[in-house]
């Protein structure tokens, strides 16, 4: 029986386990109706709308808790909510057939930037300060979601962070569970938790043969290919290595692209590295140990799992969830990783600049081209960087060099 408790704490920390849940339902929560959208732009039926969800699943499932077992770290995994945003609009009047086939041309893309590696030699030229600007300016509006959401849903959210500041006094570790159990607590109270239309049903796959089509690929294959490199996969990097996890970047987009790769004619439209829902796995709620936080990705594996097998009835239970549920458990649960990353961006005073440039720009939620403000906040934040270093240099070659001492 020791033996037996001693196992469960080793493989199910409670504090991995909640983490590992709030990771997946804020995930899904802020997106799956996003997905749901660019199914119907393709036409497709409840049963292929289901397969998407399991394919979805699957492909997450897999890839976090074999990654997050293989290199020891906390790789969380999710689909491509920009990607989905563009195939909302690019696969308008495109059949199913067509849309399996951008999804196939968009993974063997990204599996080829993973095994040429080319996508690590950009990584590693970006530097930490840039990276956490750009994280920061991602999850600041979680932070701000927390406090918007008190405003229409005083009842639920606020004493989830009235519980969540009395556990950071004395129970740290559990400041997040407590705060959700609270938060499901007082929503069910206000009676804000509607499960009467949840029906329990299991998602089966649907197969359909690729239907290559040139102006599909173009208008929705190539752009969900640009879309998940730069404003998922950069950030997702971003979020590993803020919290000091120098895992090799190419093995990660090489295996997530073929995971793609092979469930993209089920549904499987876009995997990627996480960044906000990975940055709930990485800091410290997660474990106190930072070399036990891959449980917290294996444990999100599992219920993304959970996701997919039961897909067809996962967008009935988001509705029947309160939004400012999600948001107050989204905002406490990377509280301290936008903390975490603000002070990286800044500490550096030659680079603190064009960090807060990178912040700005990516905050402020600007899409130009179909590429979210990830992208376009580096972007900022390099050009920034670029200027003013090339001042400094002109400044100093231009100025006199300081005369010698008399010899006397």
């Amino acid at each position: 029986m020791k033996s037996l408790s001693r196992l469960t704490r080793q493989t199910a920390p409670p504090s991995a386990v909640v983490a590992g849940l709030v990771s997946v339902l804020v995930g899904t929560a802020s997106s799956a109706a996003v997905v749901f959208t660019a199914a119907k732009a393709a036409g497709a039926s409840a049963d292929e709308l289901a397969s998407w969800m399991l394919a979805l699943g699957v492909g997450l499932s897999a890839t976090s808790i074999g990654l997050s077992l293989r290199f020891r770290t906390p790789v969380v995994t999710a689909w491509s909510t920009p990607g989905a945003a563009v195939l909302a609009t690019g696969l308008l009047g495109a059949t199913m057939a067509q849309a399996v086939g951008a999804f196939l041309v968009s993974a063997a893309l990204i599996t080829v930037s993973g095994l040429t590696g080319w996508f690590a030699r950009v990584m590693d030229r970006v530097p930490v300060a840039l990276t956490a600007g750009l994280l920061a300016g991602i999850l600041v509006r979680f932070g701000t979601g927390l406090f918007s959401a008190m405003r229409d849903s005083f009842g639920t959210v606020f004493p989830m962070f009235a519980v969540y500041l009395v556990c950071r006094r004395w129970l740290p570790r559990y400041a997040v569970v407590a705060a959700l159990v609270t938060g499901a607590v007082a929503a069910s109270l206000s009676g804000s938790v509607h499960l009467g239309q949840v029906d329990l049903a299991l998602a089966a796959p649907v197969f359909t043969m690729p239907e290559f089509s040139w102006q599909v690929i173009i208008g929705a294959g190539l752009p969900l290919f640009v879309v998940t490199m730069v404003s998922q996969n950069l950030a997702g990097v971003a979020v590993l290595r803020n919290d000091g996890y120098q895992v090799p970047v190419s093995p990660l987009v090489g295996w997530t692209g073929a995971a793609n790769l092979l469930l993209a004619p089920f549904g499987c439209f876009g995997l990627n590295l996480a960044a906000i829902t990975a940055a709930i796995c990485t800091g410290p709620q997660a474990h106190e140990d930072r070399d036990r936080r891959f449980l917290a990705g294996v444990w999100a594996g599992v219920f993304f799992l959970c996701v997919g097998v039961f897909g067809g009835t996962v967008g009935a239970l988001l509705m029947a969830l309160p939004k400012s549920l999600i948001a107050g458990i989204a905002g406490l649960g990377l509280l301290n990783t936008i903390i975490n990353s603000l002070s990286s961006a800044l500490a550096d005073e030659d680079w603190r600049e064009p960090a807060a440039v990178t912040f700005l720009a990516t905050a402020s939620g600007v899409t130009l081209l179909g590429i979210g403000s990830a992208f376009w906040g580096l972007l900022a934040g390099v050009l920034t960087a670029l200027v003013i270093r090339t001042t400094r240099r002109t400044r100093a070659a231009g100025k006199p060099a300081e005369a010698a001492p008399a010899e006397g």
